[in-house]
């Protein structure tokens, strides 16, 4: 099973995820940064277990993420 981990205290709000996986992300009203749907909470760190077939739009995303705070295992 595949993860995608997201480090959102370090997130800039940039929306680039939001644009490029909608079903995934959201961006919050309260603060600006993005939120990675469904994810489960593991010492200020975002995990949310993707199928096999979203991880290589996933690895894209986090390609484009601007200040690399996320990661596809």
């Amino acid at each position: 099973m595949h993860k995608v981990i997201h480090y959102r205290n370090k997130c800039i709000g940039c929306g680039v995820c939001y644009e490029q996986q909608p079903e995934l992300w959201r961006m919050s009203k309260k603060d600006g940064k993005a939120t990675l749907i469904r994810a489960v909470i593991k010492k200020e760190v975002y995990v949310l277990a993707i199928p096999e077939t979203a991880v290589d739009q996933s690895r894209e995303t986090a390609a484009a993420c601007p200040v690399r705070i996320i990661k596809v295992s």
